[in-house]
């Protein structure tokens, strides 16, 4: 069996960081004696330059030529890492797909070329990683996750079929080669039954990695981040955060369906249900102690604070004064389930139903759109979601200064507002 490890993009971003990985894991392989899995991102912001060439499929703006300078870039790794002519060949398989997209990309719905373009960064880095992994002389297998990971037809945000997912699994298992050290493969992507590339959301890494860990039965993962652990809010943010040696399972949970951005929010789920523990480990100081998250309870956690941008809330207001009741609600909430728009929060009065919500921009416009033809809508986009769990009012004080409270919502635990910054 396998120790799962994942990289996230950060950890992956040039040659350097390539080589601190293959460090990290031959230590781990060293140590552990058993061989590792590995879930490897895109490269740096890579994702964000393929999906700008996405965008560019369905505008007048050069699709190909910025396609070609992140294929350029992915050669400069190379290079910089020593590999042979052959990597060069490798990378050029991968993305030469992309060209053909581009090409063709009119004709097809967005979410579906997205998927298809944008999955093209994880199979180059792990590629890359790969090559890099049998130049250092360990035994690699690549493994392309789409082969395991199946899932329905959302493109952009596909839902895992658990069953064929397995299934696929054992027959892979059952084939391959046991005589290695390492076996790379790919976060983020998967495929339909009839073999389409599918995404399973933005920043989805962590949740392939606990696909794997589930399907495998696996006692841990890692997951190798550019901070020391989970941190009581983002660092980048609000530098007085501080570390939290411990976790159990439902603050994670809780923390990530709040907004926090070190997980995945899907990651947790499939940990608990067979008890894997989760590490959360700093890729610059693989020695340290991290974050781990298991089923252990925790009697009382400092403030934890979470902030999410590009928030909208919504009013929605019947027309003609009768109550918001069970069928409007109903109504309103297949919509959004339909267009996989995240609820953040939410409260209802006689006549309206207040949201705040989350997701593609275009489809939480769309969903604007089409239940305005029934009722009552005002929207105001671009707005902040500050959550605090063990909030005290010290705490609360310092957020909300310079920040104009447009609603809020409190229970025992957690208190959450939506903001919009006063200098905006």
């Amino acid at each position: 069996m396998y120790n799962i490890h994942k990289f996230g993009g950060a950890s992956v971003k040039n040659a350097q960081a390539i080589r601190q990985v293959a460090s990290i894991l031959v230590d781990q392989v060293k140590s552990q004696g058993i061989p590792a899995l590995v879930v490897v991102s895109a490269m740096g912001r890579t994702t964000n330059k393929l999906e700008k060439v996405v965008d560019a499929c369905y505008s007048e703006q050069p699709a190909l030529a910025w396609l070609h300078e992140i294929i350029q870039w992915h050669h400069e790794v190379v290079d910089k890492l020593g590999l042979p002519e052959t990597t060069h060949s490798k990378v050029n398989d991968v993305f030469v797909e992309g060209e053909w997209i581009i090409e063709d990309a009119g004709l097809d719905e967005f979410n579906y070329v997205y998927d298809q373009i944008v999955a093209l960064g994880e199979i180059a880095a792990s590629t890359i990683l790969c090559e890099y992994l049998r130049a250092i002389n360990l035994k690699t297998d690549f493994l392309d996750i789409r082969d395991i990971i199946k899932t329905d037809e959302s493109f952009r945000q596909a839902t895992v079929l658990w069953d064929p997912s397995q299934k696929a699994l054992n027959q892979w298992w059952s084939t391959t080669s046991k005589q290695v050290d390492i076996v790379v493969t790919q976060g983020f992507i998967a495929s339909t039954l009839d073999n389409r590339t599918t995404t399973l959301g933005r920043e989805g890494s962590d949740f392939t990695a606990a696909i794997l860990a589930y399907l495998f039965d696996a006692k841990t993962i890692t997951i190798w981040k550019d901070v020391p652990g989970i941190m009581t809010a983002d660092p980048n943010k609000i530098p007085s955060a501080q570390k939290l040696d411990q976790l159990s399972y439902l603050e994670a949970i809780e923390m990530t369906y709040y907004g926090a951005k070190v997980i995945h929010p899907k990651t947790i789920k499939p940990l608990q249900n067979k008890q894997i523990e989760l590490i959360v480990k700093s890729f610059d100081s693989p020695q340290t102690n991290g974050t781990i998250i298991n089923d252990h309870p925790i009697v009382e956690y400092p403030p934890i604070i979470i902030t999410e941008d590009d928030q909208y809330l919504i009013k929605i207001s019947t027309l003609d004064f009768t109550f918001v009741g069970e069928h409007h609600l109903a109504t309103i909430f297949k919509l959004l389930a339909d267009k996989h728009i995240k609820v953040n929060v939410m409260k209802n009065s006689a006549i309206s139903f207040t949201v705040c919500v989350s997701g593609l921009k275009n489809t939480i416009e769309a969903f604007i759109e089409e239940i305005g033809n029934v009722y009552k809508i005002e929207a105001i986009p671009a707005l902040k979601l500050i959550t605090v769990r063990h909030y005290n009012h010290s705490v609360l004080k310092d957020l909300l200064s310079g920040a104009e409270v447009l609603f809020e919502e409190k229970s025992k635990s957690t208190i959450q507002y939506v903001v919009r910054p006063l200098d905006d």
